[in-house]
């Protein structure tokens, strides 16, 4: 569903761009983890180059198959927060398990999230349901968001349902699509 650009600024949602997703053998990897990072990277890049705002998400789970101490749970380098980008830890899937993210999202108002990243069926999808039912408004990139496969034949169906359950809750957009309309935004 194509999406128009009304006047109102957008934010760029890094989630969860995390070592632990793309390290081989552990319960959360992102198989096609490059693909989508490749398309966060050219988003976070125009956002930066325009100073527009930019948000990340971490997850910090206290959960043996997510130890907060490990290194697995650092930035991927590329994508890592610069100063003046704001950045807030989420223990649970949904953004808003985050006191501070809330506080700030309650402070704010006209204004679209532009969501990329992993975790698309825990941290992305959670994040976009809540933030629906708080009237936030968010817009998943499609083609920037992985999600773990649950099993090699049915991944691309399983990532399709997800999606699929997303847009009740969010607008659709293709990374092609945004850049191409990146000169109408006006943040």
């Amino acid at each position: 569903m194509p999406a128009s650009i009304p006047d109102d600024p957008l934010v760029l949602v890094c989630a969860d761009l995390q070592v632990e997703y793309l390290t081989p053998r552990r319960r959360h990897v992102i198989l096609d983890g490059d693909a989508a990072t490749l398309h966060c990277l050219e988003l976070l890049t125009l956002w930066r180059h325009n100073l527009w705002p930019v948000m990340h998400l971490k997850r910090i789970a206290q959960a043996t198959w997510f130890n907060p101490s490990s290194r697995l749970t650092d930035w991927i380098a590329e994508t890592r927060p610069r100063p003046g980008e704001m950045t807030f830890e989420h223990p649970l899937p949904s953004a808003y398990s985050s006191s501070r993210f809330v506080d700030y999202m309650s402070s704010i108002r006209n204004v679209r999230c532009v969501v990329t990243g992993f975790s698309l069926d825990e941290t992305i999808l959670a994040t976009v349901v809540e933030g629906f039912h708080r009237s936030h408004r968010y817009q998943v990139v499609v083609d920037a968001v992985a999600c773990r496969q649950p099993g090699t034949s049915e991944a691309a169906a399983y990532r399709q349902s997800v999606v699929n359950v997303i847009a009740n809750f969010a607008t659709l957009q293709s990374s092609a699509e945004l850049i191409r309309t990146s000169g109408a935004v006006a943040v």
